[in-house]
């Protein structure tokens, strides 16, 4: 990897976590929400629209996994990343990429009422988006092979820009049935080249900032990595910015305990396998080191 990080000892703690929660519970609409929780009960949430812009320059203050809790299934969102970006659009195939949480969203019962089969996210999924695009030619495009070859050949572009977004597919009206069984929450990127540095604006039109948002920092900061590496540049800013920002309600206990507690300095991610191909690398080829969090906080709610 291109670039060094700054020594752990130099690095200073991070509060944008905690100041993300502490918005939402200021400023923050409750809101009726058509999700449910593991038991079917139907759980409104605390939405923020346009949360603070949040930025991480990685190799300056390291890579923004919490601390405020122990995040030690970090490799499972690396792997599910890397499996959209080479094309899973199932359950199945998520699995071998070491994610296996999609089976909470790809039940029987949610897949038929789309016409999906049974493990199918559908083709409206972000696999389906990033290494399958529907084209008018009725040809499939792979956003990522393409937007490297960009930036390849015009680095100074503007335009290195993915989308996870197919409407046809994700609209639902009285003359469309949607085609995924979750519509991509994340997933729209703007690359940018600025003095040999790669950096990744990451928007997200909608976040459960307890469950989702520790693992979207992860996976999009080990591709951004990933991305330099293959791309020979050094590794930027990460920068995150979230339309929809959301608390559940069912949620507001867990709150106060990770509020209450320490922020520390962030984690050293390196490569240990690199590869110049974007589409050969694994959850394995990631080690995290310098990571002293506090303990993992068990039992947080999940709207399904």
């Amino acid at each position: 990897m291109r670039g060094e990080y700054r020594p752990y000892s130099e690095r200073t703690p991070d509060t944008q976590y905690k100041d993300l929660i502490r918005a939402i519970l200021k400023d923050g609409i409750k809101s009726p929400s058509p999700m449910v929780d593991e038991n079917g009960k139907e759980v409104n949430t605390i939405d923020l629209l346009g949360a603070p812009v949040m930025r991480f320059d990685l190799l300056k203050n390291g890579v923004p996994v919490l601390t405020e809790r122990a995040i030690k299934f970090w490799k499972a969102p690396i792997g599910e990343l890397l499996g959209f970006i080479n094309g899973a659009k199932t359950q199945e195939e998520l699995e071998k990429y070491g994610c296996k949480w999609w089976k909470s969203w790809c039940t029987d019962e949610k897949c038929a009422k789309r016409g999906l089969e049974p493990g199918d996210l559908g083709p409206g999924s972000y696999g389906a988006a990033f290494h399958d695009f529907p084209t008018a030619e009725g040809k499939a495009f792979n956003q990522f092979a393409e937007i490297i070859q960009q930036m390849k050949e015009r680095p100074e572009l503007k335009t290195h820009l993915i989308s996870p977004w197919i409407p046809q597919y994700t609209i639902r009206n009285k003359n469309h049935q949607q085609k995924v069984v979750v519509c991509p929450c994340h997933g729209w990127m703007h690359f940018r080249i600025l003095e040999n540095k790669l950096h990744l604006v990451l928007f997200q039109r909608s976040c459960d900032v307890l469950i989702g948002c520790p693992s979207n920092w992860v996976q999009y900061s080990a591709l951004l990595l990933a991305m330099a590496e293959v791309l020979d540049l050094v590794p930027g800013e990460f920068i995150h910015m979230i339309s929809d920002a959301h608390i559940y309600e069912n949620q507001l206990p867990w709150v106060e305990e990770i509020l209450a507690r320490e922020s520390k300095p962030f984690p050293t991610m390196t490569i240990t396998n690199p590869h110049k191909d974007i589409f050969e690398y694994r959850a394995e080829d990631f080690e995290l080191s310098d990571y002293d969090p506090a303990p993992a906080i068990k039992g947080i709610p999940v709207a399904i």
